[in-house]
């Protein structure tokens, strides 16, 4: 009964990782959309706008993603 919970849950999991493919610089917004389920200059416009808004937040955060996020396999 756990083994096929486990496997139920493990199906339905979204790695986040950064993308190889759909990348521009280091494919932290690729990532984020093919785990979100988006388009990926959404998400691009998004980071932009926490950016200019958030006082360098946008970008703060990008590269924490940058160092910290694995890319995909």
């Amino acid at each position: 009964m756990t083994n096929d919970m486990y496997t139920k849950v493990n199906e339905h999991t979204r790695k986040f990782r950064r993308s190889r493919s759909d990348r521009m610089v280091a494919g932290v917004c690729g990532g984020i959309a093919r785990a979100m389920g988006v388009e990926a200059p959404i998400v691009r416009i998004g980071l932009v706008a926490a950016t200019l808004l958030g006082f360098g937040t946008g970008a703060v955060i990008y590269l924490a993603c940058w160092i910290l996020l694995p890319e995909e396999d």
